[in-house]
């Protein structure tokens, strides 16, 4: 699994932050901040929607319906609310999107890129002597950033023009 997705263009980003330094353009810097968070927006949603969307199946169930969640946090929402964007226009400029594990429980830590891998293996309802494998459809991570990231790159290249003409 992809960990995080990163837009950069380090050489064009570099030269540039040195140039907003340089002429001391907080508004321009700001501005090219919020649209560069504004073009990574739209992944996040979607990295969002589709985990939340995302089904995953018990083969073999014989039509029996399962029962209540064991626990009172669900899954597929717990992930999508770790989704974060970070966008950095200092020494190493360029946006991140990932999840942040500092926000799932300690036993969910590795459960992104296990559900993009496709198979959850766990142990039924806790009992260690009987396990499970249950399948998700890969690469949910991974689809969604190649879909979105030609769009993203253009609009942090249209970004990056506005903000060199506006400096010249």
């Amino acid at each position: 699994m992809t960990r995080d997705v990163r837009i950069l263009n380090t050489g064009s980003l570099l030269e540039l932050s040195r140039r907003l330094r340089a002429a001391g353009g907080e508004n321009i810097r700001q501005s090219m901040h919020r649209r560069i968070r504004r073009a990574a927006e739209p992944l996040r949603d979607d990295l969002q929607d589709s985990i939340r969307g995302l089904n995953i199946r018990a083969p073999g169930r014989s039509g029996r319906p399962g029962g209540p969640s064991p626990t009172t946090r669900p899954l597929r929402a717990t992930i999508a609310d770790a989704i974060r964007i970070s966008v950095r226009t200092g020494a190493s400029p360029g946006a991140t999107v990932w999840v942040d594990k500092g926000r799932l429980p300690p036993d969910l830590k590795r459960m992104p890129a296990v559900i993009n891998e496709g198979r959850i293996r766990h142990p039924v309802f806790g009992n260690r002597r009987r396990w499970v494998t249950q399948w998700a459809q890969p690469p949910w991570w991974d689809s969604t950033v190649r879909r979105h990231q030609p769009r993203i790159e253009r609009e942090v290249a249209r970004v990056l023009d506005d903000v060199r003409r506006r400096l010249e």
